[in-house]
């Protein structure tokens, strides 16, 4: 089997806490011949915790299955060519949005515009020198996919513009994550299975939000986190309790994955 894991809400909480039971349930799956992957919205620059990559895990699928790496090589990676990030850019500052642009390496923004926001200062507290400016390297970004701030009158002007080459993935009115067309979480599931010559049906997906939703619908067994909304937990094969109540633990017994 092909275990395939959240980061945010189903690893750890708001605070990076991991339970130590989530760390033991990894170990004793993959001992028992299992392959445990983060399975993340997240680019790649952006999933450097210590603790969380010193679980061990066999690999990771990062931006919305844009980038895969298995046993510390990667296998695919699916880039914004020059053209395409010059063009969203040109079209996001048209519409006053305020973005992130997130790659394998680094993360980029320009830091005068998130000034007045919580995750953009916690971004430039974390990235140190992996944060680099949009403008400073204009056209010359190495990007999977990019998050923005969208309160502006002409949001979905914006959407229309680009939606021949992302799809769009609302979190708030204000915030979208947007990814390069037709790659989601789910896809890099079928990814990985097909690279590894894996069947999708052995295959488990453990998830807390909507933005799960993909990976849930095509694993073979979803795994939902007890704190999840009711629209995630109908997509879940069994249900869990929640994170810090040995959730993962509990539903990888369940599952007689060790």
């Amino acid at each position: 089997m092909i275990l395939f894991f959240d980061v945010d809400g189903t690893l750890w909480d708001y605070k990076n806490y991991i339970p130590e039971s989530t760390k033991k349930a990894i170990k004793l799956a993959q001992e028992n011949g299992h392959k445990c992957f983060i399975n993340t919205g997240r680019a790649r620059a952006f999933v450097y915790n210590k603790e969380l990559l010193g679980i061990g895990f066999d690999g990771i699928v990062s931006a919305c299955g844009c980038m895969i790496e298995y046993e510390d090589k990667v296998l695919f990676n699916k880039l914004m060519t020059r053209d395409e990030g010059i063009r969203t850019m040109e079209a996001v500052k048209k519409h006053d949005f305020k973005a992130i642009l997130e790659g394998p390496t680094y993360l980029y923004m320009d830091k005068p515009d998130f000034a007045d926001d919580m995750f953009g200062q916690k971004v430039i507290r974390e990235m140190g020198e992996r944060l680099l400016g949009i403008t400073d390297m204009w056209g010359e970004w190495e990007m999977n996919k990019l998050s923005c701030i969208c309160d502006s009158p002409t949001r979905d002007e914006c959407f229309e513009e680009l939606s021949d080459i992302y799809d769009f993935m609302l979190h708030t009115d204000t915030i979208v994550e947007m990814v390069p067309k037709g790659f989601n979480k789910g896809t890099g599931i079928k990814e990985v299975c097909e690279l590894l010559g894996c069947d999708v049906s052995e295959t488990v997906a453990f998830g807390d939000s909507i933005n799960d939703k993909e990976m849930l619908e095509v694993a073979g067994t979803s795994v939902v986190m007890g704190r999840a909304p009711e629209e995630v937990k109908n997509l879940g094969t069994i249900v869990t309790e929640n994170l810090e109540d040995d959730g993962i633990w509990r539903a990888c017994e369940k599952l007689n994955l060790f």
